[in-house]
């Protein structure tokens, strides 16, 4: 039986999978799977803001990697190749209430841009390739293992939060599980960090609340250069 406040007031829960914009925060698989079951319970519908992950940490993006399946789901500009376009799709539910099938209308300026279109066919073609994403895997603990054991072994109060093509070096606390986590943040800190990674021609977001992005065009030197200069910081904490 459906719960008379969930059904009568929720209509959808929409959420980025792996939190990204506050920095790299990975879900536990339980919490993704219950927002499954009581989405579906109450009758409300999925929504996984892909925008990050999607095709960046699998091909199925973060729905294959935790093998939860939403209702809907939001690409953002990788379906453009790094172009400007979006585009969302659901299940033949909902999907066949848009035109031309069903009455709700929906368009872009940009959708179908024969630019961004070729462009991000391109992109997909070369993440199809098989052992694209096991590299990226590869590449990113390239940086962050070497930074972790650095961490631990030094004792700071930081860590580093690492997802398939993604990572995070927090500072002024040992893990980030949620936003309250986050209220402990050495700002000052991460000002020194940006500014190191800034005088050795490694240019960081300058929010520490941001992602940093491994690509399949970054070589193991450029890796190996970003890795020694956090560790190098991590020396003069």
């Amino acid at each position: 039986m459906r719960d008379p406040f969930y059904s009568r007031f929720v209509a959808a829960v929409v959420l980025e999978p792996v939190a990204a914009n506050m920095g790299v925060v990975s879900p536990s698989a339980e919490f993704l799977q219950v927002l499954r079951e009581e989405t579906k319970r109450v009758g409300a519908v999925l929504i996984f803001d892909e925008v990050i992950t999607g095709f960046r940490v699998a091909f199925g993006g973060a729905q294959e990697l935790y093998g939860i399946q939403p209702d809907m789901v939001c690409f953002g500009k990788i379906i453009g190749g790094g172009f400007p376009a979006a585009a969302f799709g659901g299940n033949r539910e909902i999907m066949n209430r848009l035109a031309p099938v069903g009455k709700v209308y929906q368009a872009g300026t940009l959708s179908g841009n024969p630019v961004a279109m070729e462009a991000g066919l391109k992109a997909l073609e070369i993440a199809s390739v098989d052992g694209f994403y096991e590299e990226i895997e590869r590449k990113t603990k390239v940086i962050a293992e070497p930074v972790e054991n650095a961490l631990k072994a030094k004792g700071m109060a930081a860590c580093i939060q690492a997802v398939v093509g993604m990572f995070t070096l927090f500072l002024g606390t040992k893990e980030v599980r949620c936003f309250e986590d986050l209220k402990g943040l050495d700002k000052e800190g991460f000002n020194r960090y940006f500014r190191f990674m800034w005088d050795r021609g490694i240019y960081i977001s300058p929010s520490p609340y941001e992602a940093c992005f491994i690509s399949s065009a970054h070589t193991e030197a450029h890796l190996e250069k970003t890795r020694d200069a956090i560790l190098e910081f991590i020396g003069t904490c």
